[in-house]
Order: structure tokens, then C-alpha cells, then sequence
């Protein structure tokens, strides 16, 4: 490997850091949210039940020279095909959760494009293995984004129908199967 590629790599990998969350961080977590969903937003409460609730599943990403909260990921064990609605807490993790659910991975545009979404989900892969599924509601037509990482529709009920309108007329349940 040449130098140019050593020091580019040192940058990517310098840019930003994924980390354990802590319910003290969720003001950062919030104004993250704000910034990129604006037309969905979620109280601080249901940030800090998740990190609570499921801590290895929530992570934040740090600027590693500033420190700043860049991007964040909330996940947790759900039964199949039932996310929680847009901003409700959820009061425990079901004992009989039989799927993982990405309930969000926001990244500012300022720190995208260095593969931070990338190392996001191999961290959350190995988590995720436990369960034979993992699902998510796209937003904002991000499916081609999710589908790089094996995600594809998938028939709905009523129900869920019901939560998918919250999320906005675009929003798509995905479900990919893990490995085990």
C-alpha cells in the first residue's frame, strides 16, 4: 500500500468513531434526529427508554477531534413485524421477540460517505444474529440504500399498514434474514 492510501485511510477512519450511547447524550442524540428527520420527530423519552431498554443496540457516532455527536443508531428486539409506533415508548423488550428492529441510523451529511453506515451494520449484524430477521420502516426513499445491505419489502397487515402512515406516504417496511 502506498503512502496516499495509508494517509487517506488514517482520515476515514479518524472522521468519526461508533460508541456505546448513554442516556446523557440524548439531547445530542435529539438535535441529530431534529436535523435529519425534521418531519418525524420523537420525544427524548423514547431515546433514553431504548438506550435503557437495549444498550448494545444503541450506539452514537462520534467526530473523533471534536468529540460531536455525529450520527446514531437505535435498535432492539421486537416480535416480528411489530415496530412500535413513531414516538412511543415501548415499556419493556418483549421476552418473546423473535426479530431485530433498526428503529433508526441517522448520519449527518457532513461525516456520510466514509463508510460509517457500513461499520454500523456489522456492528449491529452480530447483535442481529440472535434473531432470524431483522427489519426496518425506510423513510425518505432510502430502500436502494437498505437494500445494499440485503433489505427488501415486505407484505404488510393492516396494522402495520396503520404505523407505516405515520412515518410519512414513502415509508416502507423492510426485513432481510440474518445470518446465523
Amino acid at each position: 500500500m502506498d503512502e496516499t492510501k495509508l494517509e487517506k485511510t488514517s482520515t476515514v477512519q479518524d472522521k468519526a468513531i461508533w460508541r456505546a450511547l448513554s442516556v446523557s447524550g440524548v439531547k445530542s442524540v435529539a438535535s441529530v434526529a431534529d436535523s435529519i428527520h425534521p418531519d418525524l420527530p420523537e420525544r427524548d423519552e423514547v431515546f433514553a427508554e431504548r438506550i435503557q431498554l437495549f444498550p448494545e443496540g444503541c450506539l452514537g457516532l462520534s467526530e473523533s477531534t471534536s468529540n460531536d455527536l455525529c450520527g446514531y443508531v437505535i435498535s432492539h428486539p421486537i416480535r416480528r413485524l411489530q415496530p412500535p409506533a413513531l414516538n412511543s415508548l415501548l415499556g419493556e423488550i418483549a421476552s418473546d421477540a423473535n426479530q431485530y428492529y433498526i428503529h433508526d441510523l441517522a448520519i449527518l451529511p457532513k461525516v456520510r460517505g466514509h463508510g460509517s453506515a457500513r461499520e454500523c451494520m456489522d456492528k449491529l449484524s452480530a447483535i442481529a444474529r440472535r434473531y432470524p430477521t431483522t427489519c426496518l420502516i425506510s423513510v425518505y426513499g432510502t430502500e436502494q440504500f437498505w437494500s445494499r445491505f440485503g433489505f427488501s419489502p415486505v407484505q404488510i397487515n393492516d396494522v402495520l399498514e396503520k404505523k407505516l402512515r405515520e412515518y410519512g406516504d414513502d415509508a416502507i417496511c423492510l426485513e432481510r434474514k440474518n445470518e446465523g
